[in-house]
């Protein structure tokens, strides 16, 4: 193992794990990944031929093992796709104790990763502090393997645009796609930081159809990481929603999608007109639904359970007058938290009209901790290890997680209720969750490629009596296209303006969930590269589709 001639071969060899595993892992034409595979390793070999000092070109792929050892995790975690640019944008999105969590659920890729890159690192160190060599002999078959390897590559390359032709050819070839993956981040990343500039100029022109002098509340509640298939109201065999079942003038809106599986892009879509289709176009430019409150005359309120991210949740939060993050303080909170900031705000309203954004931590892993011990009324909860074999224990903490953002709605509709005044809530959640689901072993959500657990969200819609009394067309509304399909992406904005009586030449009534014009949208999916794909293309798979036939969504 401490020989310079031996890492000549191997360390090329381990530097092509990723692009075997993504051969067996990926739906993309065998010739394109066989090419990837035949090119890197060419790559790789030239490198440890370059020069008889091996050690310096151990140390000099530090970048490309980098890469590999991220991809690695990737499989481990998702079992498919490779690193996507919004993984490289959850890394600097995603606080630290989340990051924590996580890591600490993944030992068995870690260890993979370090067996496979820590040892050529302190090689490279060790050949150069020793001054060990390779032999010109070594160098020069070096040179010749990896001329055969490329061409090879190259050979494979043109049998792939033969017979698959050469669109997006690129995305196969790691680790150059994750290389344009990361620049791509870093560009998109850089944008968000101009957003106070580039939109600085945007406006709703909007304005309240609703006299000034009545007094009104709405509430958006923005879940996160929750699935529908795990509400009672939506059908789930354990009794998660007491409360939510039973409620008044609630309606469920079973058959919703999300057309996104990340926080970072799904949020801003919920606040604002965004969809699918026009989020890489116009996120840059469009302002969150505080503008259109705030320029109807409402005092309007932001307040969040999750930590400030520098992402476009964060700057569009902050369009709110106040905007508050309970996590400033340093201090870990509970969702119930929230209902407590809604309380002071509704106290403290110097305006009739108020408007508050109420953003959830939610069902986020580790979902133990996300309810107050002992709260919980599924057991046993107390194992958090990420491994299939602790789906029961896992699901019973994610259905507690489910059962407390029951109780904690059922507050914020009572605080609503006692005001005694037309007000309105709804409550959507970002995106939902794999726990193991299928046998593909799928956990968490954000993976390049989603799956019908993590599109199949719970959205709700509550109209208080004295709203209902006012303008008994809305809740009649929602009732009617309860049993509708609907995007949350596409409707969430607009069912708010609609609840809030506001107009604006952006409102479309045929995505308000309160309108009688509603109309089913076809479901999108946003991929990593902000193209807005149908569902049938998206990389679902066929386990996928057959649970959107049970729910009878029409997909195709």
């Amino acid at each position: 193992m401490l020989s310079p001639t031996l890492w000549v071969w191997l360390y090329p060899v381990l530097l092509i794990v990723p692009n075997i595993a993504l051969m067996f892992t990926e739906l993309n034409p065998t010739t394109w990944m066989l090419s990837s595979i035949f090119t890197a390793l060419g790559l790789w070999q030239m490198v440890m031929g370059c020069s008889r000092r091996t050690g310096i070109l151990l140390l000099c792929l530090i970048p490309i093992a980098i890469f590999g050892a991220f991809q690695i995790v990737l499989l481990f975690l998702y079992g498919n796709g490779i690193i996507a640019i919004d993984m490289f944008l959850n890394v600097v999105t995603t606080n630290v104790s989340e990051a924590t969590e996580l890591l600490g659920n993944l030992q068995a890729a870690l260890v993979v990763v370090i067996v496979l890159y820590l040892p050529p690192i302190v090689l490279g160190i060790y050949f150069l502090a020793k001054h060990k060599s390779a032999g010109d002999s070594t160098i020069k078959r070096s040179r010749r393997i990896a001329c055969v390897s490329l061409a090879l590559g190259v050979c494979f390359a043109v049998a792939g645009w033969a017979s698959a032709g050469a669109t997006h050819a690129d995305r196969h070839f790691f680790p150059y796609n994750v290389a344009r993956n990361l620049c791509t981040a870093v560009e998109r990343f850089n944008r968000s930081r101009d957003y106070h500039l580039t939109s600085k100029d945007f406006t709703y022109s909007a304005h309240s159809e609703r006299p000034d002098s009545v007094r009104e509340v709405y509430v958006l509640v923005v879940g996160e990481t929750s699935r529908a298939a795990n509400w009672a109201m939506f059908g789930y065999e354990r009794p998660t929603t007491p409360h939510l079942g039973i409620c008044s003038n609630l309606v469920g809106f079973g058959k919703t999608l999300t057309e996104i599986n990340t926080t970072h892009k799904s949020v801003p879509m919920l606040i604002s007109p965004l969809t699918a289709e026009t989020f890489n176009d116009s996120v840059d430019y469009v302002r969150s639904i505080f503008a259109a409150f705030n320029e109807s005359g409402y005092q309007t309120n932001f307040i969040s359970n999750q930590r400030r991210n520098h992402s476009y949740i964060d700057y569009f939060g902050m369009e709110a007058q106040n905007a508050l993050f309970l996590t400033d303080s340093g201090d870990v909170h509970k969702d119930m938290d929230l209902v407590d900031g809604l309380q002071r705000v509704i106290n403290q309203a110097t305006c009739n009209k108020l408007f508050v954004i109420l953003h959830c931590y939610g069902s986020h892993f580790e979902y133990n901790k996300r309810y107050e011990a002992g709260e919980g009324v599924f057991h046993p909860d107390s194992n958090s290890d990420a491994v299939s074999g602790n789906r029961q224990e896992l699901m019973n903490a994610y259905d507690n997680t489910i059962y407390y953002a029951d109780a904690m709605l059922d507050r914020v509709v009572k605080t609503l209720e006692s005001l005694s005044l037309p007000s309105a809530m709804i409550y959507v959640s970002d995106h939902g969750e794999d726990i193991f689901d299928d046998e593909r072993n799928r956990f968490l959500h954000s993976s390049p490629v989603p799956t019908y657990w993590q599109l199949h969200v719970p959205m709700i819609v509550w109209v208080s009596p004295q709203l209902d009394k006012i303008h008994p067309d809305l809740l009649a509304a929602a009732r009617s296209n309860a049993s509708c399909q609907v995007s949350s992406s596409r409707s969430v904005f607009h069912t708010m303006l609609h609840l809030a009586g506001i107009k604006t030449p952006y409102f479309q009534p045929d995505a308000s969930l309160m309108s009688d014009a509603y109309h089913e949208p076809t479901p999108l999916y946003l991929n990593d590269y902000n193209e807005a794909l149908p569902l049938a293309v998206s990389g679902l798979r066929e386990v996928d589709f057959a649970k959107f036939d049970e729910l009878g969504l029409n997909y195709r």
